[in-house]
């Protein structure tokens, strides 16, 4: 059973929280372990509760977002949630997840989330699913909806302008991802990157030349800054 991520609210209007629980409320992935209304009382919930990813305003009484996470030893991912633009760089700073300003649509919304899963969940929901069924998943946006892939199920990444789409055994999914993201995102163990427009799966290879690489009848073109590299992965399999 896939263990879902736990979250916390913090904002000082209500209505804000309400939005938040709207958006959380279509989702499978993540439940809502908990809301604060403001810096102090989450502060104290988050010393007895073990939260995966925080959504914070920064503008509150008494003390603002920012400053709850330079209080906190070992702070979970944050999104920002805020009315202010003027705290993006200090935001940044302090390496959080994204930055939303409000009012929040549920299709920026749902891009934090796949920041999140992509970025911070993914080892924990890997270590969660190898212990039951000894696979790797990614998750994916694609519009408003978030696919879970197995990894073994991919077959290769292309990269086409600022969309991207991977290629798995029996299906297509886009997103607005950079492949120099997803080649950190999927593991090197497994991928390769042959081409400013392709991550390919080495076991899905089947046959290369010096200048290709073969996946059954498709082929790929291996770029020229990347052949040294490929070629001596290859030659080691």
């Amino acid at each position: 059973m896939k263990t879902k991520a736990k979250c916390l609210i913090v904002d000082d209007e209500p209505l804000a929280i309400e939005v938040l629980k709207s958006h959380l409320s279509k989702l499978n992935s993540i439940e809502i372990a908990g809301t604060a209304g403001d810096a102090i009382e989450a502060f104290d919930f988050l010393n007895k509760h073990k939260i995966d990813l925080m959504f914070l305003d920064i503008h509150m009484p008494e003390m603002k977002g920012t400053e709850l996470i330079k209080a906190l030893k070992n702070p979970p991912a944050v999104v920002f949630t805020t009315a202010y633009r003027e705290y993006a760089l200090e935001g940044y700073e302090l390496n959080v997840i994204d930055y939303l300003l409000k009012p929040i649509s549920f299709g920026r919304f749902m891009q934090a989330v796949e920041k999140f899963f992509l970025l911070y969940n993914k080892e924990s929901e890997i270590s969660v699913n190898k212990e039951v069924t000894n696979e790797e998943f990614l998750y994916l946006q694609e519009k408003n909806l978030i696919h879970k892939i197995p990894m073994n199920e991919i077959v290769y990444a292309e990269s086409m302008g600022d969309n991207m789409t991977i290629y798995t055994t029996g299906r297509e999914i886009n997103s607005r991802n950079t492949l120099s993201f997803m080649e950190k995102v999927l593991p090197g163990k497994d991928f390769l990157r042959i081409h400013r427009s392709f991550i390919v799966s080495l076991k899905h290879i089947t046959s290369f030349s010096p200048v290709n690489i073969f996946i059954g009848k498709k082929s790929f073109s291996i770029g020229s800054s990347y052949r040294k590299n490929v070629l001596a992965r290859l030659e080691q399999r």
